[in-house]
């Protein structure tokens, strides 16, 4: 009996309670079932998941204190932290909640319009959008300024010559708001994470012609970002819904778990979209291997290889002081040291290095871990571009090619 009371005692030694702010996406899976399965409250830590409209409304929260964590886009994470978009809040990512899960969707008559040109000129699908694109004035959606999606998509349609704001318009839709948005014709697509897409699919008005994983394979998608103030107060607290948060991986990775998780976030209070919608870019329930994922290959692991990809991307084009020391700015915002002490009484494998080469793994592979070795997912670009971050210069040093500004 004096054991329970301990723990009890314990338990109630984290409070008070953690406010996290997410969106209406499938990705926010490990979160949602963290609390509604009690795996939260088991490690003693009381949360409040709030779930907003936009990505604004969660920067806005987080800069201000109403959020204490967040389920984020890493890029979002950094510009609050840097002040970038109102009040600066300094920000730690610890965990990485999902890879993959974003679709880029076009109107039915444009998806259609790409995929005869590319099959009638043997053109990608990136080229084949690239001579739409460069013909016609076309808009389309991203999430925010700072997204994965705005990176990625820029990416992708840079590879085949497409600069945004110079051949296409780039405009700021949240995700929930994103197949209306292409019903009415405001937009002519989007790129979005999960179930949007699916979403316009299966509504009619749209058509998915690239996942996240044709641009980036099993690239990072949601991380959690908490408030570093929270952190210096609650070090245990944070720790402890970390290993929540991975029990939940493990539940929502699972292909037999695919229905129920979809049933789960297709609540009214979550997502609110049909569960059929949400289990096709569900583990088990895709219908390709370009869905989410929440713990395979180390998907957790807050690597700072990747954030550090996205501040890269931000300096390409332009979203960030060009001055900046990236490699100092990664470190301070990325904690892989937290999520190793974290886990470090569970017996669960984490990486030895911090870093890591992107791109060069077309294939799965094994990276060096404790206790034990961790088996990888393919992790190639689309142009066969590595990301090398020793290659990563500071800003007097940096040339134009590795900027890929051209």
């Amino acid at each position: 009996m004096s054991d329970v009371i301990s723990l009890s005692a314990a338990r109630k030694s984290l409070a008070p309670k953690m406010r996290v702010g997410l969106l209406r996406l499938s990705d926010g899976a490990p979160a949602i079932a963290a609390h509604e399965f009690g795996f939260f409250a088991d490690e003693g830590v009381d949360v409040e998941l709030v779930v907003e409209p936009s990505w604004a409304n969660i920067a806005d929260k987080l800069a201000y204190g109403f959020l204490d964590a967040a389920v984020i886009v890493p890029p979002l994470a950094f510009a609050v932290h840097l002040g970038l978009r109102g009040a600066a809040q300094p920000l730690l990512i610890p965990y990485t909640l999902s890879a993959g899960g974003n679709a880029v969707t076009l109107n039915r008559s444009l998806a259609q319009e790409t995929w005869d040109l590319a099959n009638n000129k043997a053109l990608s699908v990136a080229g084949a959008l690239a001579s739409i694109l460069r013909a016609r004035p076309t808009t389309l959606g991203i999430v925010h300024s700072y997204s994965t999606h705005n990176l990625l998509l820029r990416y992708w349609l840079a590879t085949a010559g497409i600069e945004a704001g110079r051949d296409v318009k780039l405009a700021v839709v949240p995700p929930a708001r994103a197949v209306e948005a292409l019903t009415s014709g405001q937009i002519a697509g989007f790129c979005a994470g999960a179930p949007w897409g699916e979403v316009a699919r299966r509504a009619g008005v749209g058509a998915t012609i690239a996942s996240s994983s044709d641009i980036w394979r099993n690239a990072p998608e949601k991380a959690l970002a908490v408030r570093a103030r929270w952190v210096d107060e609650r070090p245990e607290a944070l720790q402890a819904a970390i290993r929540a948060l991975l029990r939940a991986a493990k539940f929502c990775d699972g292909p037999e778990n695919a229905e129920y998780t979809a049933a789960l976030l297709s609540r009214r209070k979550y997502v609110d979209v049909d569960s059929h919608a949400i289990l096709a870019d569900l583990p088990g329930g895709a219908t390709s291997e370009k869905g989410c994922v929440f713990y395979r290959g180390a998907a957790t692991f807050p690597w700072r290889s990747q954030g550090l990809w996205f501040l890269n991307q931000m300096r390409r084009w332009d979203l960030i002081d060009a001055t900046l020391d990236l490699h100092a700015l990664t470190e301070r915002v990325y904690r892989p040291d937290i999520y190793r002490a974290a886990l470090a009484s569970e017996g669960e494998s984490a990486p030895i290095t911090d870093w890591r080469t992107e791109g060069a793994h077309a294939d799965t592979w094994t990276v060096e871990g404790y206790p034990s070795p961790l088996a990888m997912r393919p992790d190639t670009f689309c142009d066969g571009v590595i990301f090398d971050p020793n290659d990563v210069s500071p800003p007097s040093k940096m040339v134009a090619s590795a900027l890929h500004k051209n």
